[in-house]
């Protein structure tokens, strides 16, 4: 062989008809190593909740009390009792209804001892569904011997993924002193809703109700800290 005599007479490895394989072989290993940098990704750390998700809460919990008609005494010293009030963002809940309440005139106090009403709101759902109709092949895994599994992606030809967060709540104020009943509310309904689309396995779109006047459906979108600024007014 040409390898081995050459290499009896100089000492030198001449690689002769080896060197076009070895050189695929060099080339196949700088390809993986480009696809491989291609796939990477550097993440950042994140929230445990997505800004959708707490905006489907806070947007429901807003229009709840947009449905509740609560009208108080000017000047009325209010304490909100919120032992009832418990699950994801109640504190947004709570915090909300002393915002309606001081909308209307009244005053907060921090004690049941200072106040002329109690207000007691209740909750009968704070929470999210979920439906997803799906046309098309769903993802599933697929075992691989002495490797674990590949999860095989999903196929729709016609998916609808919706979710809609939904509040019930109901509001019962009475005398601070006496106990007696000043006025009990019946349960009120707030929605909202956040929607993605896909068709024919490439087309997508999304559609939510949370944003009063979006610019356009971008998860960033083109608003500024000085346009907010400039744009918030406080209510007289």
């Amino acid at each position: 062989m040409r390898f081995r005599s050459e290499w009896l007479k100089t000492g030198n490895p001449v690689w002769g008809l080896g060197e076009p394989r070895i050189r695929l072989q060099a080339m196949a290993w700088a390809l993986l190593a480009t696809l491989l940098a291609a796939c990477s990704e550097l993440r950042e750390s994140e929230p445990g909740r997505t800004a959708t998700e707490q905006l489907m809460f806070s947007t429901a919990i807003e229009r709840v009390f947009d449905n509740l008609a609560i009208q108080i005494p000017a000047e009325t010293k209010v304490f909100v009792d919120a032992r009832y009030v418990q699950g994801t963002d109640s504190l947004y809940l709570v915090a909300t209804l002393r915002d309606r309440i001081l909308r209307q005139g009244g005053y907060l106090v921090t004690t049941r001892s200072e106040a002329d009403l109690v207000f007691e709101p209740r909750v009968g759902a704070l929470s999210i569904d979920r439906r997803t109709t799906l046309v098309g092949i769903p993802s599933f895994p697929i075992p691989i011997p002495l490797t674990g599994e590949f999860q095989f992606p999903e196929l729709a030809l016609f998916k609808e993924d919706r979710q809609q967060g939904v509040v019930k709540l109901a509001l019962t104020s009475y005398d601070a002193r006496t106990g007696e009943l000043h006025s009990s509310l019946a349960p009120a309904y707030g929605f909202s809703q956040s929607t993605d689309w896909v068709l024919l396995l490439l087309i997508d779109w999304h559609d939510n109700d949370l944003m009063p006047s979006p610019q356009n459906d971008e998860w960033v979108g083109e608003s500024s800290f000085e346009e907010t600024i400039s744009d918030f007014e406080i209510a007289p």
